[in-house]
């Protein structure tokens, strides 16, 4: 309400479509990476949109300059494609790596380099800390940010780029395990916290994990429709806790909050379907999309699968927790807010419930042909990832393994469903205020296991004690040192030489007479 910059937000907001749509859009790399970078140019734009605030303004940096070191890897690998395979377009590029031997060595450093650049737009590890810290930005912004746009774009750029990345299987398995340890890590912070948009913000983080999971393991197919799937849900959720936080007067700590299903019906119904489909509980749209990225990890390494149905799990626990923290319970905020609390306006109520009929629906875009589907999503994208499937081989699973492997990963949703409802609908179970004792693991993923604190000591600070040292030592006693040095020695020589302008007419008559003498003994004594 009465917010400046009505006009400016919608501007921002427009030029970032824009820019996503130039990425997905180009034929080749150049266009790709100039829409690339837009986008990043507009998220730092839309993230520090309320600049006034310092805090905003240093997350919009930070998201601004590690993504800018992801981006350096990316430029990197257009040069290197350019230079050898002589062009940026997807159809000589991609026509001439075919031919190529799996695993040559000019692939796998460009698969690498393209992945770095991966890393930083999708928020993997270890460049992932940008991304909770844009909950900073407008929640609209949040939701276009961490559903559908940017975030996604590192997968687009991996699943389109699929034949060099399939010649790679080197990378492929990199990707895969840096994907799920991201999936994990993630999910094990958003655990503990208490931030409405921060458990949402982390949620993305793994979600993205899990879609690179199913990029590493060759499920590409897979890792796409859970980008689709993702946006819907995650959009909805995160138009969701804006709802919640507006009816809260801005208050984002779910401590504070509890018993709002009643004063908001529309926004816990349409949560209540976004959760139930990130949980991966049929026949949501996130059920599909996830279980074809852990059948896929099934058929490359047991190890990733049962990995990847813990993260699963957890996912499950941390959203009924959100949910159940939010929306059921006794009321714990002030009562002024308690006043004020009414569900949101049809401008904010009417995608939400678009959004939660496609979260509910959208997964039936790829059903499975186990549970008598077509996987219309996997024939329209099969001639983009036909050379791919030929060079990494089909993984064929049987029907009861499948079925095996669904009843595997609900159950295990269900469960933490069920342990989530222990704690905080039974138990009554409200997280611990700040300055309150926690186990070293419950303060371990609060703290986000210090990762920040991490690269602040090993990566801001000496640099910080090194600008210091060349702006003292080279910059002001070296660079300035000489060039200042050069202009006093100028002025002194100048001093002294001032010295012989004495104003009095005599003494330049004296020196003159005193000067010719000089010469002409000095000509005598030549000639003799």
């Amino acid at each position: 309400h009465h917010d400046k910059g009505f006009g400016k937000f919608f501007a921002y907001l427009n030029l970032f479509v824009f820019f996503m749509l130039l990425l997905v859009m180009g034929s080749n790399y150049l266009i790709m990476f100039i829409g690339w970078e837009g986008v990043g140019l507009c998220s730092y734009l839309l993230i520090g949109f309320w600049f006034t605030n310092p805090s905003y303004a240093d997350a919009a940096k930070k998201a601004f300059v590690m993504n800018r070191i992801g981006d350096l890897g990316f430029l990197i690998a257009v040069f290197l494609i350019f230079n050898y395979f002589g062009s940026i377009g997807f159809a000589e590029v991609f026509g001439k790596a075919a031919a190529m031997k799996s695993g040559d060595s000019v692939l796998v450093l460009i698969t690498l380099l393209l992945f770095v650049g991966a890393t930083g737009k999708s928020a993997q590890i270890p460049l992932f800390t940008w991304l909770p810290d844009a909950m900073a930005g407008p929640t609209p912004v949040s939701a276009l940010i961490h559903a559908a746009t940017m975030v996604t774009a590192g997968i687009y750029m991996i699943a389109r780029s699929n034949i060099l990345f399939s010649l790679a299987p080197v990378t492929l398995e990199i990707i895969a395990i840096i994907g799920l340890a991201t999936a994990v890590f993630a999910a094990l912070i958003a655990l503990t916290q208490t931030d409405i948009k921060k458990v949402l913000a982390y949620s993305t983080v793994s979600q993205l994990g899990y879609m690179f999971l199913g990029l590493g393991v060759g499920s590409y197919t897979g890792a796409f429709f859970h980008v689709l799937t993702h946006a819907f849900f995650k959009a909805l959720l995160f138009l969701g806790a804006g709802s919640v936080i507006h009816a809260m007067s801005n208050e984002q700590d779910m401590r504070k909050m509890g018993g709002l299903k009643g004063k908001l019906p529309i926004t816990f119904w349409t949560m209540l379907i976004g959760t139930i489909a990130i949980a991966g509980i049929p026949p949501f749209s996130g059920f599909f999309s996830k279980d074809e990225i852990l059948a896929g990890a099934f058929a490359h390494s047991t190890t990733l699968y049962v990995i990847g149905v813990i993260t699963a799990a957890l996912t499950s626990f941390y959203m009924f927790r959100m949910m159940f923290l939010t929306f059921w319970g006794k009321f714990r905020g002030t009562h002024e807010q308690e006043h004020h609390l009414h569900e949101s306006p049809a401008t904010m109520t009417i995608p939400l419930i678009v959004l939660a009929v496609l979260s509910a629906i959208g997964g039936m875009i790829g059903v499975p042909e186990v549970m008598g589907g077509h996987h219309e999503l996997g024939h329209f994208l099969a001639p983009v990832f036909e050379k791919s499937t030929h060079l990494l081989g089909e993984h064929h699973i049987t029907h009861s393994t499948e079925w095996i492997l669904m009843g595997v990963s609900v159950g295990a949703a269900l469960f933490a469903l069920l342990f989530a409802y222990n704690k905080y609908i039974k138990n009554a179970h409200v997280p611990v205020a700040d300055g309150e004792q926690r186990s070293v693991a419950a303060n371990l993923s609060y703290n986000k296991f210090y990762v920040d604190e991490l690269y602040d000591t090993i990566i801001r600070k000496p640099l910080d004690a090194m600008s210091v040292f060349f702006y003292k030592v080279v910059d002001l006693l070296g660079i300035d040192g000489i060039v200042n040095g050069l202009g006093k020695g100028t002025i002194e020589s100048s001093k002294g030489l001032r010295l012989l302008q004495t104003g009095n007419v005599g003494f330049y008559i004296f020196m003159m007479v005193a000067g010719i003498i000089a010469v002409l003994v000095y000509g005598y004594t030549i000639v003799n």
